[in-house]
């Protein structure tokens, strides 16, 4: 099946993908030890927790942040690293709660949240491998024309990037498949290294005073006016408490734990192409994702490599093989690369909602204590947006995007731990059945 597989790396350490093989040297953080006291504790080491600690250093709060492994562990050093406008899936649909005006106003933050990685990268100087360029694909045609209506709402927000509806005869020029009936570039989106960024943002925020601490497993929580957060070895006591563990949460706070269920998402890497190669499968290096429920998602390396992703699944079980797994999506879109050798095969865990709206708030019972998690695959750009907003509300500043997003209810989903995925896995199978229509 001309594939060289990577071994399966201790749990404790990254995945064995092309991210963990390619990153930059990697600062070892010691485990918890003892009693430390901060103003805030955040837990989670991905890119939620990373840039609110980040944020609230910037302001001048102490801060301890708790990983259970690795700093970007998770989907944050494991997904796709496409940066994309946007911070839900149809926010129309919350219009009854938050008004029109909330509804474009949540269009509008999904357009900051890119700036605000832009800016992080270019102010602290993270080398990933940063590229702009991004096109949506169109798999049908009313497909694009509904990329036609976003270009046209876009350009109505001010959005101050170039975008270009691509006609089938013009798709070529971007994608190197006859897959497609169009696209739509948009110069404001792009991607790059995830872990790279996530291992950045580690040395920006321990600069700024952040301890880091990883392989420090949250046990216990204390909750109060003053916050206990309990590890196998030490204790963090603090004013407020940022929960950042998206799909990784698992029951640490029953609260907020069913309001978002893991799903796995799966990538494969190539072995490097050559220029002529690379030129013919993606010629301006963009990175792309189509309109399918079942979405592929895929982009070029620093090194030529393809990295090839989707194939979002439910059932809370991964493929067995996942190189065999994902191999035959990758040549339905690109034949030409039959003989191309798959390198790296990864997968992981990101975080779903109900409604597929960032859950971006604080408890109701403990209101010391916030949260950020399920952001549906838009999780590069939206957590950035996250730690921005929950540092201005735990600093006492107005944030109109933190209110915003704290009135939009979510649902617990039903079934309990047990049955929550296989309900959604049959909730996704009606909306496949759909595409076909």
């Amino acid at each position: 099946m001309n594939a060289r597989v990577q071994n399966t790396p201790r749990q404790d350490q990254h995945a064995a993908s092309y991210y963990a093989a390619s990153s930059h040297a990697q600062a070892d953080h010691p485990a918890l030890q003892g009693e430390v006291k901060v103003d805030v504790c955040v837990v989670g080491g991905g890119f939620s927790g990373l840039n609110t600690a980040i944020e609230l250093a910037e302001r001048g709060f102490s801060v301890a942040l708790l990983e259970a492994r690795k700093i970007g562990w998770g989907a944050s050093g494991r997904n796709g690293g496409q940066l994309i406008r946007g911070v839900g899936h149809g926010v129309e649909q919350f219009a009854n709660v938050i008004g029109s005006e909330g509804v474009r106003q949540l269009k509008l933050l999904g357009i900051e949240a890119v700036e605000i990685v832009r800016q992080r990268i270019e102010r602290y100087a993270i080398d990933c491998d940063l590229k702009w360029g991004y096109c949506d694909l169109a798999n049908k045609p009313r497909d694009l024309h509904s990329l036609a209506e976003d270009a046209e709402e876009l350009r109505s927000l001010g959005y101050r990037h170039a975008l270009q509806l691509l006609q089938p005869e013009e798709m070529h020029s971007v994608v190197g498949s006859s897959r497609y009936v169009g696209g739509l570039i948009d110069m404001g989106s792009g991607h790059l290294h995830p872990l790279n960024l996530a291992l950045g943002e580690a040395a920006v925020a321990q600069s700024l005073g952040v301890q880091l601490f990883e392989h420090s497993a949250v046990t216990n929580i204390d909750y109060g006016p003053q916050v206990r957060v309990h590890t196998a070895a030490g204790s963090v006591q603090a004013q407020t408490l940022v929960l950042g563990c998206n799909a990784y949460l698992n029951d640490l706070n029953p609260e907020i734990s069913g309001k978002v269920l893991p799903a796995g998402s799966y990538i494969i890497a190539t072995e490097p192409l050559s220029e002529a190669q690379a030129r013919e499968v993606l010629p301006q290096d963009m990175a792309v994702c189509d309109q399918r429920v079942t979405v592929d998602y895929y982009r070029l390396s620093a090194d030529r490599r393809l990295l090839f992703g989707g194939a979002c699944h439910y059932s809370g079980r991964d493929p067995q093989d996942i190189a065999a797994y994902m191999r035959p999506k990758m040549l339905d879109v690109f034949p030409q690369l039959a003989a191309v050798k798959i390198d790296y095969q990864w997968g992981g865990m990101i975080g779903i909602g109900a409604n597929r709206l960032p859950q971006i708030g604080r408890l109701k019972q403990h209101p010391n204590v916030f949260y950020a998690q399920a952001y549906s695959g838009h999780g590069l750009n939206a957590t950035h947006l996250a730690g921005r907003l929950l540092a201005e509300a735990i600093a006492g500043q107005h944030s109109d995007g933190f209110e915003l997003f704290a009135k939009v209810p979510h649902m617990t989903f039903p079934g309990g731990k047990h049955l929550r995925s296989p309900l959604l896995a049959l909730g996704m199978l009606w909306h496949r059945l759909k595409e076909l229509r």
